[in-house]
């Protein structure tokens, strides 16, 4: 999980910098494998692959238009039971929430095992762990209850209402 640390850029195949930092992505074999918050110091550098342009512009685009979905191939490194979580993430729509315990009674689980699938996505953005919200509050994002990763979160549900 690299998406909660500060990264080297040279590790991505592409740096792009958006309205809530620079983000990494990195594909291998044709598919998004990481998708990262990197540092402020982070240097961009342009997509190496012709995957990693793709990512890039989707990317870009769900930050015009938040309703945009990604369609790129992704080889995600989870447990099962974490892709199962991840593929019902990616069924909530922009501008939606789902509380943790909803979403489990969904996948017949505990709201903690989500929170810990969503803690382990290795894809944030593409796959959207940050319309998981606590039923009283915004809940975590990336592991964290409070700082820069809740600003973030609290930001992409704004984007996301359009507000």
């Amino acid at each position: 999980m690299r998406h909660g640390r500060t990264s080297k850029a040279r590790e991505y195949d592409a740096v792009v910098a958006t309205p809530i930092g620079r983000v990494g992505i990195a594909v291998h074999d044709g598919a998004l494998v990481d998708v990262a918050f990197l540092g402020k110091s982070a240097a961009l550098h342009a997509p190496r692959t012709d995957m990693a342009r793709r990512a890039s512009r989707q990317l870009r685009s769900y930050f015009t238009n938040p309703r945009q979905s990604f369609r790129i191939p992704l080889k995600l490194d989870g447990t099962p039971f974490q892709q199962r979580v991840w593929r019902a993430l990616r069924r909530i729509p922009a501008g939606r929430t789902l509380s943790y315990g909803t979403l489990a009674r969904r996948l017949h689980t505990s709201a903690r095992a989500v929170g810990n699938a969503c803690r382990a996505n290795p894809a944030p953005l593409v796959v959207p762990c940050h319309r998981v919200v606590a039923v009283n509050g915004l809940g975590g994002f990336m592991g964290k209850r409070s700082g820069l990763s809740l600003s973030r979160k609290h930001w992409l549900l704004e984007h996301e209402r359009g507000q």
